[in-house]
């Protein structure tokens, strides 16, 4: 995933399903394999790169607060 960022009204959860991934920011930087969690804090930039063929992640990204509106579909 390119570089982006989250504000305090949203939770980004990434988790590995299969592989491997590097996910970094300014200041830090992880590896993560099959089953490992990563959660970011907000307002940090951050991306998230695969290091093996074929690996899956499982992206979270819940809003936190006010109710939902719905994507229009």
């Amino acid at each position: 995933l390119p570089k982006h960022v989250h504000d305090e009204s949203s939770v980004h959860i990434t988790i590995v399903a299969r592989g491997k991934i590097k996910a970094y920011s300014h200041d830090w930087q992880i590896e993560a394999t099959s089953g490992q969690i990563v959660d970011f804090r907000p307002h940090e930039p951050h991306e998230i790169m695969a290091l093996e063929d074929n690996t899956r992640i499982i992206n979270f990204q819940k809003r936190l607060g006010g109710v939902y509106q719905g994507d229009g579909v």
